[in-house]
């Protein structure tokens, strides 16, 4: 097929060679370099004018690989080059392309091909459609009359249409051309639907064309009308129904169902729309050919596909008429009836028979509609409710009545399942399974732990005295061992919607707790089904702080000591160490005034720890300061001294062990370093002092208390020895990455705000030295973030001060600052100031930049008063790290450069400092901001750029006007697409602006004109990212 003569003519051997180049590169025995060698060669092929040449001679060429190529080569350049594309050729391009493809597909070119093609003939319509006039007017009627007139069959006609839709819609346009593509579908729309309802209403349907139809019309669904998706609905259901004598064919059905799923969720039918034309005839086909829901093939997962969707569009419809006498037109059954036949159908698919993720694919889908179908129930008004009674309080109040108890024997049987179904199989059953399987079945439980929680906000107690009933027959049943994977998946549920119970006196938990169930649980062996009670304790914690806290003395152990009981039992056993620690620590945690009588009992279990592997220690040893923290302060001195002081011993002794032993040592210090970290979160108080809004006699006598025990000389030697070992364990192990991260968080738990001091509490400066000090040998992250934490504590919030101001920090916190920020300083401009050290060490930048902020916040003056040179350095840091592809540590640098220039300049107390500063600094950080808006920077920090530039420009108006024009006119300001008159516009906005929101927009304007994105929908679609 000739090529006309508009586009280049190339010879015989040029095509010859890049076409042999094309086969080398599809050929497997080419090694991998020399596949990426000859990838490039061809896309640079692809860029050369006279690659238009190409197309038709590859098309012609035998090799389908070839062929390919060229389509490719017409829809590439005409999407990248079409800019040097001669303009009056476009409509002799797109007759050509027409008669091409038309050509391509009667002469039995691969469908791969072919859809090139059609994505060429796509892209062109893109290039030429928009527009007035429109050089391709009409052009989906156009192209599909001229495709239609040379021979094309329908099915390709089909596929052309889909591919018109699914690239329209991704289409980058904007504005008019947006809308103007849009009408194009529109008016093609009547056509479509014609296409489309003529090949699926054929006598005999022809598979191939029948699939292509419902993909097309699934493609077009988004653009249609709903007046043009309703007469293709029935036809849709026509084609699922079975045949009498073959029953389902799965392609033809499955296809059908894709199309209406896709229609309840993405067409102008979505969101519960068209009920009497879309929900009320498939629930007449549900009732009629929803018999084969339940069974395991391909016909039943795609019902499945199709109920839920069904259930997730018509949910409120659903709701509305669960117990509705209104009939649906042309059947003789009430709506209610189609109602829970659908529910039915529903529940069947949830309790599939088999083990989800083993014998089955499909239940798990069902489990949200549960979720949307209570919501509804509490929104919905019930039609018969407000047409049909009159407005009769009595009448009203029966209907209710039987509407819920139709929702609760609903969610009963939904519950029933679901118990069902997340019970484990016995262990010679779970043997054969793959861990893929076993994983994915534990994920199911967590699914339906979600769901069961919907089901509690429907039936509240009646759900927990199922479960409790349930488990009483259980043991009422009990053969030996067997029967426990029943009660463990009872338990699972009973764990699961723990969020949801209130936190009051339950007398279902009472009993759950009690000797009935807790105290017929096995204590040996039965691993799963204690570690489940061990999860559900833990879960339940907070409730037992709802039971009496004073037994009398002939009472019977409490419920909380029962539980407490269990799970001291299960804490020598390796494979439920750690859920009985935790369970025990949140318990303590939760419990401490109830638990504090029994001290005694938490002295011997400290006695026995020896059994208790190292790695749960520490949150056993929580769970006793917990309990340790609810006794007056000076009571809580001798058993203070009995935890912390032989772990502090031990952690010293670590650091004396043999140097050639280092792993061992790094084990015993980083295991210690928990403990006390656990010591530490343990004896802190679980009351938020921040809620405290003023301070009461009491409250000061208590905390006077306090202080009298911390000054006790026993309290003092442990944090004396504390502090001791902890500065040697820095100086020895900081550069480890373990002990750092171990260190990290004892020092967080250790220190804290003067309301929050503990008896074990260290004082916030001595540490920051430490910190400092780890920072000159390794700086890290880890560090930093510390750094900027201890800042906060040297000059801590005043909760209770009566003036508005915020005051100044103590002269020994700013003396502390003054020492240690130079030592900061040194270490991180050292590190950061190497070259490629910024990019390598993103975290650090951000840690180092967030530290300085706060510094910035807290002690303004610290930096004023550094030795000379020092600010300067941290200020080129500053400006270098603006120019740093990383986002967030760009806007860390942002935050700091913002928040130092605005406290300076609004400072009384600094002199001339801000002179200085902006005289010295201003235009290094205006060029940085200005280069980041034409594209040095990444887009996502754009916003942090302009916060940066309205505050340099607010506070120095002038200065920034002669420096914003000497930057963006200079020779070597960064190239971008910026116009020297858009440079000049965004000066004038800038300068004029009076307000952050006219600033903010400039930027925004001047950023999409200099990375060449204005005019485009990604462009203004993330200017606010």
């Amino acid at each position: 097929m000739s090529s006309g003569n508009f586009l280049p003519d190339l010879s015989p051997p040029d095509v010859q060679q890049a076409a042999q180049l094309i086969q080398q590169a599809y050929s497997s025995a080419h090694v991998q370099v020399d596949q990426r060698r000859i990838q490039q060669e061809l896309v640079e092929i692809q860029r050369r004018p006279e690659a238009w040449g190409l197309i038709v001679p590859f098309l012609e060429h035998p090799d389908p690989n070839v062929q390919f190529f060229g389509a490719h080569t017409a829809q590439v350049k005409i999407m990248r080059d079409w800019d040097s594309f001669p303009e009056e050729n476009a409509e002799h391009l797109r007759d050509f392309l027409l008669k091409l493809t038309s050509h391509s597909i009667l002469t039995g070119k691969g469908k791969v091909v072919c859809r090139k093609l059609f994505v060429a003939i796509t892209s062109l319509a893109l290039r030429i459609a928009p527009g007035s006039p429109s050089r391709w007017p009409d052009w989906i009627v156009s192209a599909v009359n001229s495709l239609s007139s040379s021979g094309m069959p329908p099915e390709q006609l089909l596929a052309f249409l889909t591919i018109v839709a699914e690239e329209v819609e991704t289409a980058d346009l904007l504005g008019t051309s947006k809308m103007q593509m849009h009408q194009f579908l529109l008016d093609a729309s009547p056509m479509v639907v014609q296409a489309v309802i003529t090949s699926i209403t054929r006598p005999t349907l022809i598979l191939p064309e029948l699939q292509s139809a419902l993909k097309c019309f699934q493609a077009w669904i988004y653009t249609l009308r709903a007046n043009d998706i309703t007469p293709i609905i029935p036809l849709l259901i026509t084609i699922m129904t079975p045949a009498p004598d073959s029953g389902f064919n799965e392609s033809t059905f499955s296809a059908a169902s894709d199309v209406l799923q896709e229609i309840m969720t993405r067409s102008s039918l979505a969101g519960g729309a068209g009920t009497g034309t879309l929900t009320e005839p498939l629930l007449v086909w549900l009732d009629a050919h929803g018999d084969h829901a339940g069974s395991v093939d391909g016909v039943s997962h795609s019902l499945c596909k199709l109920l839920v969707a069904l259930g997730d569009h018509s949910t409120m419809y659903f709701a509305s008429n669960i117990t509705s006498s209104k009939p649906i037109p042309g059947t003789p059954y009430q709506r209610a009836y189609f109602v829970q036949k659908f529910l039915h159908l529903l529940l069947k698919y949830t309790g599939l028979s088999g083990y989800y993720g083993v014998d089955e694919e499909a239940s798990e889908m069902t489990l949200g509609f549960w979720y949307l179908f209570q919501e509804s129930l509490w929104s919905v008004e019930y039609e018969d409710q407000a047409e049909d009674q009159d407005g009769i309080p009595s009448l009203l109040d029966v209907k209710e009545k039987e509407q819920w108890a139709v929702v609760n024997a609903v969610y009963v049987q939904l519950v029933e399942i679901l118990r069902r179904k997340v019970t484990w199989p016995d262990q010679r059953t779970l043997n054969y399974w793959a861990k893929d399987e076993v994983d994915r079945f534990q994920v199911y439980r967590r699914d339906v732990g979600d769901t069961l929680i919907n089901a509690y906000y429907i039936l509240r107690n009646d759900m927990l005295g199922y479960f409790l009933e349930d488990i009483q027959k259980r043991f009422a049943q009990q053969n030996g061992s067997q029967g426990w994977e029943e009660i463990e998946a009872t338990l699972h549920c009973i764990m699961s919607i723990q969020e949801a119970v209130p936190l009051e006196d339950n007398p279902f938990l009472a009993k759950l707790f009690g000797p009935d169930v807790l105290g017929r649980l096995p204590t040996s062996g039965q691993d799963r089904i204690r570690r489940t009670m061990l999860g559900l304790i833990a879960a339940y914690s907070t409730w037992f702080t709802t039971q009496p806290k004073a037994p009398t003395p002939t009472s019977s152990p409490s419920l909380l000591m029962n539980a407490i009981s269990y799970v001291v039992a299960a804490l020598p056993e390796p494979a439920l160490c750690l859920p009985a620690a935790n369970a025990l620590r949140d318990l303590c945690d939760a419990n401490r005034a109830a638990l504090a009588p029994h001290i005694g009992a938490f002295a011997e279990l400290h006695a026995g720890l020896s059994d208790i592997p190292d790695t749960e220690k520490s949150k056993v040893l929580q769970s006793i300061a917990s309990v340790i923290q609810a006794l007056p302060p000076e009571e809580e001195i001798p058993p203070i001294h009995a935890i912390v002081s032989p772990v502090v011993e031990k952690l010293a002794q670590a650091l004396h062990i043999s140097s050639q032993l280092v792993d061992e040592t790094r084990i015993i210090i980083i295991s210690q370093l928990q403990t006390l970290s656990g010591v530490a979160k343990g004896l802190t108080r679980t009351q938020d002092s921040l809620l405290i809004l003023d301070e009461s006699p009491e409250e000061r006598a208590e905390a006077e208390r306090l202080q009298r025990a911390r000054d006790d000389y026993m309290m003092v030697k442990v944090r004396e020895d504390l502090f001791n070992t902890i500065r040697n364990v820095a100086t020895c192990w900081s550069m480890d990455a373990g002990v750092s991260d171990a260190l990290s968080d004892f020092f967080r738990s250790i220190t804290s705000l003067p309301s929050d001091i503990t008896l074990l509490s260290l004082p916030a400066a001595p540490i920051f030295e430490i910190i400092c000090l780890a920072c000159q040998r390794q700086l890290t992250a880890v560090w930093l973030s510390l750094a900027n934490m201890l800042v906060i504590q040297l000059d801590p919030p005043t909760l209770f001060s009566a003036s508005t101001l915020k005051s100044t920090p103590s002269p020994e916190a700013l003396g502390v600052i003054s020492t240690l920020l130079p030592i900061l300083l040194e270490a991180s401009l050292g590190l950061l100031g190497q070259p490629g050290a910024m990019e390598a060490n993103p975290d650090i930048v951000q840690a180092f930049f967030g530290c300085m902020d706060t510094i910035a916040k807290h002690f303004l003056v610290g930096f004023y008063r550094l030795p000379a040179g020092a600010l300067d350095a941290l200020m080129q840091c500053a400006v270098t790290s603006l120019s740093l592809q990383e986002r967030y540590s760009l806007v860390a640098t942002c935050t700091f450069l913002e928040t130092l220039i605005r406290r300076t300049a609004s400072s009384d107390d600094l002199g001339d400092a801000s002179t200085i500063l902006i005289q010295g600094h201003g235009r290094p950080i205006l060029r940085a901001v200005l280069c980041g808006f034409a594209g040095v920077a990444p887009r996502s920090a754009t916003q942090n750029l302009i916060e940066l530039l309205s505050i340099v420009a607010s506070k120095f108006p002038a200065e920034t006007r002669t420096w914003m024009t000497d930057i963006l006119f200079a020779d070597d300001f960064v190239q971008s697409k910026a116009s020297s008159e858009a440079k000049r516009t965004f000066v004038k906005a800038i300068i004029g602006s009076r307000s952050p929101k006219k600033t903010r927009e400039a930027a925004q304007q001047f950023t999409l004109v200099a990375r060449g994105l204005e005019g485009t929908s990604f462009g203004y679609a993330s200017v606010n990212i």
